[in-house]
């Protein structure tokens, strides 16, 4: 086979699965349509967990002036009263990154391809385009075109689809996706604004659901700003695209000669969802597997998960390390994610949308006292879910499994500091509270075949203050993010995937030991039910 991984489309979820792949060894070949970095910004949010990947794969250094942490955001209803308030978390920072941020496409795009020059066993070919998919053996011969127009085959044991929401591969399969039931037309204007002029504009996001035209204001890094206008029934995208109809648009807060149009571009914002996500070897990610409104800036992100998500999985049963059964949770484990965060999208984009005056009168009233019903305004976080199910420790009890592991800043043995991932690398992790015994559980994994072969870190947190000099696997931790989140599960261990989401974890030394168990029998392609139940093994 000529490659383990071949990725159809490289924007950022392309892109990003692609410096997964090299991270993790499969020989990639990844095409793009086009030449250079699409020059204009279409995505414009991403959160923590999309950050811990971007430093996983090497940018975050690269982007830090192309990202910026998001502001708080304010829905105004009618006469501007501030109907709701969506605020960041605050610091300690759970991942280890703020948890929104505004940024630069183009940006983080040539950071990603890049990056991906760097990388041995990773092509790019650019101008290429991916003209058939055919099954052939075990993987699929895919026939190209080049920018010259020259037509070769190549052999790829699997194929990735993240050629976007027009997605000619899952076309020509003639899969089907479920419409949520949203479908707006909406007009995305991004300037970049005159210093003299950055003073007069809101501080804050601000999403304006007023029934004469919804709109959003986006508070981007430096001087670019972004203004999201809904298209009124007499108008058609063409004409509001206009220069002269951008202005009116903008006059409310800009005049003429204060900013330079970056991009004026019509949309019809969309919630819908693949039926199908993987047909034999194909997969499909990003906007080829679903599509969600920018209500919630959680597009690219779901795309990034999708990559996150499968990349792993497709290596380890690329070496023959899991059973091939792995690769069915891709879709258990993202669907219902997606699902659930495009459908709070949806109906966010709902609350802004309304045009009929009574109904939003009625909206922010029902707003307003939810407001003064709540302690504190909402945290955006707070609103996307873990998994569900999929490739998960068995299920006894409610605990953290599924959940996003914390990333503390911590020290190492050495007293070298940084993030924890900086340390285990993209690896399943074995994380233990302190005072735990490391001996039995490395005695685990070096007697059990099918865990000895895997990348896997140990973990344990070292109490401050004590006497005894560290072993290799202990990190002081340089707050108290992990330790009280581990505390406040009762967990004494945690096994996290390399996708940073917990396998399962447990109460004690016996029953993380199992925890190991259900492990090895969830990659040979078992429920891990049996080992586990038998030995009562408790979820925290």
């Amino acid at each position: 086979m000529e490659f383990d991984v071949m990725i159809v489309g490289a924007g950022p979820v392309g892109a990003v699965a692609a410096n997964l792949a090299g991270m993790w060894g499969l020989r990639t070949l990844v095409v793009d349509k086009l030449l250079d970095v699409y020059d204009k910004p279409r995505a414009f949010g991403l959160d923590h967990e999309v950050m811990r990947v971007f430093d996983n794969v090497g940018i975050s250094a690269r982007i830090a002036n192309d990202v910026m942490p998001y502001r708080t955001s304010e829905y105004h209803g009618a006469g501007g009263r501030v109907i709701k308030r969506i605020v960041p978390a605050g610091a300690p920072y759970p991942l280890g990154w703020a948890p929104n941020y505004v940024f630069s496409q183009p940006a983080v795009e040539g950071a990603l391809r890049a990056r991906l020059q760097e990388r041995p066993g990773v092509r790019l070919e650019l101008g290429t385009e991916a003209l058939a998919v055919a099954a052939q053996g075990d993987g699929y011969a895919v026939r190209l075109r080049d920018k010259h127009g020259a037509q070769r085959e190549v052999r790829s044991r699997y194929v990735l689809a993240c050629d976007g929401g027009t997605s000619a591969l899952r076309g020509r399969l003639g899969l089907e996706m479920e419409d949520l039931q949203f479908d707006e037309p909406w007009m995305v204007v991004d300037v970049m604004v005159s210093p003299e002029a950055l003073e007069r504009l809101p501080a804050t996001n601000i999403q304006y659901c007023e029934t004469e035209r919804p709109c959003t204001y986006v508070v981007g890094p430096g001087r670019h700003r972004r203004w999201e206008f809904m298209i009124n029934p007499d108008e058609t995208p063409a004409g509001i695209a206009q220069p002269e109809a951008v202005a009116q648009l903008l006059s409310r807060w800009l005049a003429p000669g204060e900013y330079e149009i970056w991009r004026a571009s019509s949309y019809r914002f969309h919630a819908l969802i693949l039926k199908t996500w993987r047909e034999g070897g194909q997969f499909f990610l990003g906007d080829a597997a679903h599509m969600t409104p920018p209500f919630m800036a959680q597009g690219m992100c779901q795309g990034i998960r999708d990559a996150s998500n499968l990349l792993w999985k497709l290596a380890l049963v690329n070496r023959g390390l899991a059973s091939s059964s792995l690769l069915d949770s891709y879709q258990e484990e993202r669907q219902p994610h997606v699902r659930h965060t495009t459908l709070v999208t949806k109906e966010f984009g709902q609350v802004i949308c309304e045009r009929d005056p009574v109904r939003a009168e009625a909206r922010d009233q029902a707003m307003l006292a939810e407001m003064a019903r709540n302690t504190g305004p909402t945290v955006r976080q707070s609103l996307i879910p873990g998994l569900s199910g999929g490739f998960l420790a068995p299920l006894d009890g409610v605990g953290a499994r599924g959940a996003l592991f914390p990333q503390p800043m911590v020290s190492d043995h050495a007293g070298r500091g940084g993030l924890l991932d900086s340390f285990t690398g993209l690896a399943f992790r074995v994380v233990l509270a302190a005072g735990v015994d490391l001996a039995p559980f490395e005695a685990a994994v070096r007697g059990t075949p099918a865990l000895a072969g895997l990348p896997l870190s140990f973990v344990r947190l070292r109490e401050a203050g004590l006497q005894a000099a560290p072993g290799l696997q202990d990190y002081q931790e340089q707050g108290a993010v992990l330790r009280d989140w581990m505390a406040e599960r009762k967990c004494r261990v945690a096994v996290v995937r390399p996708d940073h989401y917990v396998f399962g974890t447990a109460g004690s030394e016996a029953e993380g030991l199992r925890l190991l168990d259900a492990l090895r029998a969830r990659l040979a392609g078992h429920d891990g039910q049996g080992a586990a139940s038998d030995h009562g093994l408790s979820m925290a």
